[in-house]
């Protein structure tokens, strides 16, 4: 009886789910998800007292605390991330711990008044750099997180720098659109830093600039996982443009306190992609493991 080339509806359920195990936890594992809770909760802790402590209030102040909370689920990704072994834990883990102090010290620095925050901000905010910090350690110096990052198998290699690269790209959404609706509702204000005109005009360029990364970013990304060297190039060149702008824009529309906000974090990971941009070229990715002939090595 001849074999039939469809597979076996059972074996690939099987298959999809022996996939989707995580690998048994070690001690060191358990001890990072568990430090990864704690700074969760420690976000939602600091950010409360911000706001029961803080002068400022209004739409951007909410705005700011709503991305800032919401970072939470980002932790419990993550805690996901560390339990299944990926790779991409260890960038994802960086980007999420530096912008989260960045988004929690931004609302921690009054707007008016004394420039120091009050004494329970500043516990707040060190505890929480702390365990953020432990968390970035651990993933990037701990033996036995190596191990159980390397253990899981994957279909095709990846280099860590390219992972890293577009893990920091994909963040830029959020981090430009967060400033953009804070100047939005500066418009139904008598706070405009600027003539009503020119602040419609930059904020049509700021939204323009959100619409082109949302739109460019995520496809462009994932060709650089592939190895294209045309989406390298794309990728850096928006990256460029965002690390100048993005901070020009934020003093332009909302002074100095929203360049220190705002645009320091976005500066931040943008460089973060063009450092691993710039790490990875010429490393040959989106191979096959277990391949017999692997894929050439593309010239970037």
């Amino acid at each position: 009886m001849a074999q039939s080339r469809f597979p076996d509806p059972a074996w690939s359920l099987r298959q999809a789910l022996a996939r989707l195990r995580p690998p048994e936890p070690s001690p060191t594992i358990s001890r990072l998800r568990v430090l990864i809770a704690v700074t969760a909760v420690a976000v939602v802790a600091v950010e409360a007292m911000n706001l029961l402590l803080s002068d400022e209030a209004g739409f951007g102040m909410g705005v700011r605390t709503f991305w800032a909370v919401l970072r939470v689920v980002g932790f419990l990704v993550l805690m996901r991330a560390v339990r299944f072994g990926k790779a991409v834990s260890r960038p994802f883990g960086l980007i999420l711990a530096v912008t989260t102090v960045f988004a929690v010290a931004r609302l921690a620095a009054p707007r008016t008044g004394s420039l120091v925050p009050r004494v329970e901000v500043l516990v707040g905010l060190a505890l929480l750099t702390g365990l953020c910090t432990a968390v970035v350690v651990l993933l990037y110096r701990s033996p036995g997180v190596a191990a159980h990052l390397e253990h899981r198998p994957v279909r095709r290699h990846v280099p860590p720098w390219v992972l890293t690269a577009r893990v920091a790209v994909l963040a830029y959404g959020a981090l430009l659109l967060v400033p953009l609706l804070v100047a939005v509702g500066l418009l139904f204000t008598d706070e405009r830093p600027q003539p009503l005109q020119r602040m419609v005009a930059l904020l049509i360029i700021w939204g323009g600039l959100f619409v082109v990364l949302a739109v460019a970013l995520p496809v462009a990304s994932y060709f650089v996982l592939k190895g294209k060297a045309w989406a390298r190039w794309l990728v850096g060149g928006l990256s460029v443009v965002v690390l100048i702008l993005q901070p020009l824009l934020c003093y332009a529309v909302l002074g100095v306190d929203g360049l220190v906000r705002d645009g320091i974090p976005l500066a931040f990971t943008a460089f973060v992609a063009l450092v691993a941009l710039h790490r990875s070229r010429g490393q040959p990715t989106w191979i096959r493991t277990g391949a017999s002939a692997p894929e050439p090595s593309r010239r970037t």
